[in-house]
């Protein structure tokens, strides 16, 4: 497989000779306004410009996954440029009918035992925060990708470590990981995705797994640089299993 980050949780994915689009957040640089009641209100989103052309990011596509409708997970730009018959995965039925609302006819809800031809795609649990934030933030998801020729894939998503990261890690035994790790917060409310230590706690459910560290330093509220993660990770003795890829950055497993 070849993982590319694209930009904030945006990832291009070949598998088994297949080529999904994760969490599509297209839109050029400062077109959004900021989150609200959060760090960098003088700075618009995305905070950073895509590293590649969209026509790029599209072309021969075959499948978009999109865990959650936020902003910075499935935006204008998104819904705009990418071909209407495009094979949609979605994580529940409400956003399925918003995605086809926007046009979208060929949209699918992740279930347990979802499949792209013969790639087998699982949905998994997710929780956008702890305690009173979660009723704000709203349903998420991740997918663990399985194919007989290749690693087998988790996607966390936008989720903080909790039990039901640590069941998904259990049952399918993922040794390739992709997490949301830019500690993005609002100014109450405490993390939204992982920081430093809720990707140290993967890396202990894990620690033969290779895990990549995405959501870093693309929208206004992120609170974890990528070089004090990286930090972390060295201070930690992880540093060769915890990947904290730039923008574009791509790695083949």
């Amino acid at each position: 497989m070849k993982i590319q980050l694209i930009r904030n949780a945006t990832l291009v994915v070949q598998y088994a000779g297949k080529k999904f689009l994760i969490d599509p957040f297209l839109g050029e640089k400062g077109i959004y306004p900021p989150f609200p009641n959060s760090l960098r209100q003088d700075q618009n989103n995305p905070l950073v410009g895509l590293p590649t052309s969209v026509d790029n990011i599209i072309s021969n596509l075959d499948a978009v996954v999109v865990t959650h409708l936020h902003l910075d997970h499935w935006d204008d730009t998104a819904k705009e440029v990418l071909p209407k018959d495009i094979k949609m995965f979605v994580q529940n039925e409400e956003d399925a009918t918003e995605v086809g609302n926007a046009g979208f006819q060929n949209v699918g809800v992740l279930q347990e035992n979802s499949a792209f031809g013969d790639i087998q795609l699982v949905k998994t649990k997710g929780e956008h925060g702890r305690g009173e934030i979660l009723q704000l933030a709203g349903h998420v998801c991740g997918v663990v990708f399985k194919h007989p020729s290749e690693k087998t894939l988790y996607i966390a998503g936008d989720t903080v470590w909790y039990e039901g990261v640590q069941e998904a890690i259990e049952r399918h035994k993922p040794e390739i990981i992709v997490v949301n790790g830019g500690d993005n917060q609002f100014l109450q409310g405490g993390s939204l995705v992982m920081g430093k230590e809720d990707i140290y706690n993967v890396y202990n459910a894990a620690p033969n797994a290779k895990i990549i560290s995405v959501h870093m330093e693309a929208v206004n509220h992120w609170t974890l640089s990528r070089e004090e993660l990286r930090s972390f990770t060295t201070e930690k003795g992880i540093s060769s299993n915890v990947l904290v890829p730039s923008d574009g950055e791509s790695y083949t497993f």
